[in-house]
């Protein structure tokens, strides 16, 4: 390893570092939202583009400083998948945009301030969890599906004639039931089917409770289950691995330690 390869490892390794490369991160937010107002444009519109380029550069520099400090040099780099994508940004970035395209560059733009989850190791650890929950939330989604078209099937058969305007068809029942899953105007839909019959109330309350508790409580499982894999997976990325040497001493302790017991043994 050479004097270079370990200085830029000091740098992209320091705290301040990290923290100059988030402040920037949030900057480069602010002044996107700056930017959506004519007035702010009009009067400060140099000044923001001038910060963009500036923040642009200083986000080439990292990339530039991280690739040196991997080992092996580059290769090291692109193992990584969060490094990956921060350097597509860079690369989108880079590409000269032009006329109608120029809404393309703006809107790149905001991959920058998604560079906060790679920089942010929590926030890593979140959406690593939320990614590896994908399959399993799946096998969720399929069951929240079955629940809710078998309730979208008694839903049209016992209130569509009375209330066609959420149950007209299997559809409809479907779009209502969904509705009814974000709390927002579920009880109108009850009171209006009970106003048919009084026990209609049993439909609605066991819908909500099957199909928001439970599978809500099987979506936090799972996350809470694959942010633990996440954090473990993270601990051991941080520890250091052993050397030969370092092996190596660690045997000849634990042999001479044996020794001194064996020693001990025989004189007692």
């Amino acid at each position: 390893m050479n004097g270079i390869t370990q200085f830029a490892q000091r740098i992209t390794n320091a705290r301040a570092f990290e923290i100059t490369i988030i402040a920037i991160i949030i900057l480069n937010a602010v002044l996107l939202g700056l930017g959506t107002s004519p007035a702010i444009e009009e009067q400060y519109g140099t000044w923001i583009q001038v910060l963009y380029e500036v923040a642009l550069a200083v986000f080439v520099l990292e990339a530039l400083l991280k690739m040196v400090a991997s080992s092996p040099r580059f290769a090291g780099y692109f193992r990584d998948g969060w490094n990956v994508f921060d350097f597509l940004v860079i690369v989108v970035a880079l590409i000269p945009f032009a006329g109608q395209f120029a809404t393309i560059a703006r809107l790149a733009r905001l991959l920058r301030v998604m560079r906060l989850v790679t920089t942010i190791k929590d926030l890593r650890v979140i959406v690593t969890a939320l990614v590896n929950s994908i399959p399993s939330v799946g096998h969720v989604i399929v069951l929240m599906g079955i629940i809710v078209y078998i309730y979208a099937i008694i839903g049209y058969h016992l209130f569509s004639e009375h209330d066609p305007e959420h149950w007209r068809n299997v559809g409809y029942a479907v779009l209502t039931l969904f509705n009814i899953i974000t709390f927002d105007g579920w009880t109108d839909v009850m009171f209006t089917a009970m106003d048919l019959n009084s026990l209609a109330w049993v439909y609605f309350v066991s819908f909500v409770v099957v199909g928001t508790f439970v599978v809500i409580n099987l979506f936090i499982a799972i996350l809470i289950d694959k942010m633990g894999d996440a954090k473990l997976e993270r601990i051991l990325d941080q520890e250091v691995p052993v050397t030969k040497e370092e092996l190596l001493q660690e045997l000849r302790a634990t042999k001479e330690t044996l020794q001194q017991l064996e020693e001990r043994i025989r004189d007692n």
